[in-house]
């Protein structure tokens, strides 16, 4: 058993996310739409520390407001994995990650791959200036169907702030990965949240 910490989770961290139109239905859980695909690293004093690659579509919660549905996703901590699977039916899966981060004056340079059993799955190169920006409130709502370890819809609240931005993002599918689905879609736009405080329940 994989001990994690309880709900909620009080967050620390940054983020950068890219929006892209998906032109096509991939399955039933990845229709046409857009998706947000976004990496993540927690980092001190978040309850757990680790970095997280994901893949959100767009869509209505059962109240009717806007919301997103995490499709896939990938973290390198077991109690991440274990913790959201069983509190909040998030499909986590493992896998390994490279960050590099660089500075000069404001801005950031950042580079991330990521890997599963020594095969690619994305890389992605950003450059941007968030650490400048002022800190901003944000909400979102999360909406999860029922997996084994959750088999009921969970229903997420995701509030906090953050130093966001928009950013220079530019992203590799790996041809042979889980994300490769995504090498045809339209990338939209980018943006970095850095330093984000974010209270995950």
């Amino acid at each position: 058993m994989t001990l994690y910490p309880p709900a909620p989770w009080k967050m620390h961290g940054s983020m950068w996310l890219t929006a892209f139109r998906l032109r096509s239905d991939v399955d039933e859980r990845r229709p046409a739409g857009v998706y947000g695909v976004a990496l993540v690293s927690y980092e001190e004093p978040s309850p757990l520390t680790y970095h997280e690659l994901l893949v959100a579509r767009t869509t209505k919660n059962r109240a009717g407001e806007s919301a997103v549905t995490i499709t896939d996703i990938w973290v390198d901590s077991p109690a991440s994995q274990a913790g959201g699977r069983e509190l909040w039916a998030i499909p986590k899966d493992l896998c390994d990650f490279d960050l590099d981060m660089s500075f000069r004056g404001p801005v950031t340079s950042t580079e991330w791959s990521t890997t599963l059993e020594r095969r690619p799955i994305a890389e992605a190169r950003f450059t941007d200036i968030s650490r400048a920006a002022p800190r901003v409130p944000f909400k979102g709502l999360v909406e999860q169907p029922g997996i084994a370890e959750h088999p009921e819809v969970a229903d997420v609240v995701m509030k906090g702030t953050a130093k966001a931005l928009p950013c220079r993002g530019r992203w590799s599918f790996a041809a042979d990965g889980p994300l490769a689905f995504l090498r045809d879609a339209r990338q939209l736009g980018s943006f970095r949240m850095s330093g984000f405080r974010l209270h995950f329940e």
